[in-house]
């Protein structure tokens, strides 16, 4: 099993800031790219933010600059900072991550259950 648990989401004013974390756990015989994405209200579900397990790092065209990706694979964690948030910003997010639960079986993409993350003065 995969388990996904994030947590930093909340209320926030705009031009302020939020960290959310991502940690993976369970039967994971090796953890691969890990990902950020969020579903804005009557929008797309977009990604913010991906990192490789290398460190390798790709952003949205809308948060390039503001948000940051980063992992701690001791940790088997991801998190996203957040900063200088607008009210676009609220959306639900989700954490995926890329894993292979035994050796010799291809990599499959899991998502956690997403946290809210809202901007309102």
């Amino acid at each position: 099993q995969v388990q996904l648990v994030e947590s930093g989401g909340g209320l926030v004013q705009p031009g302020g800031s939020l960290r959310l974390s991502c940690a993976a756990s369970g039967n994971i015989f090796s953890l691969g790219a890990m990902a950020w994405y969020r579903q804005r209200p009557e929008k797309q579900r977009e990604l913010v933010a991906a990192i490789t397990n290398s460190g390798s790092t790709h952003y949205g065209a809308s948060v390039k600059g503001r948000f940051t990706i980063s992992r701690d694979n001791a940790k088997s964690t991801a998190y996203l900072q957040m900063n200088s948030l607008k009210f676009e910003d609220t959306a639900v997010y989700y954490c995926a991550v890329e894993a292979t639960l035994r050796a010799g079986v291809p990599t499959s993409n899991y998502w956690g259950q997403g946290t809210q993350v809202t901007v309102s003065s």
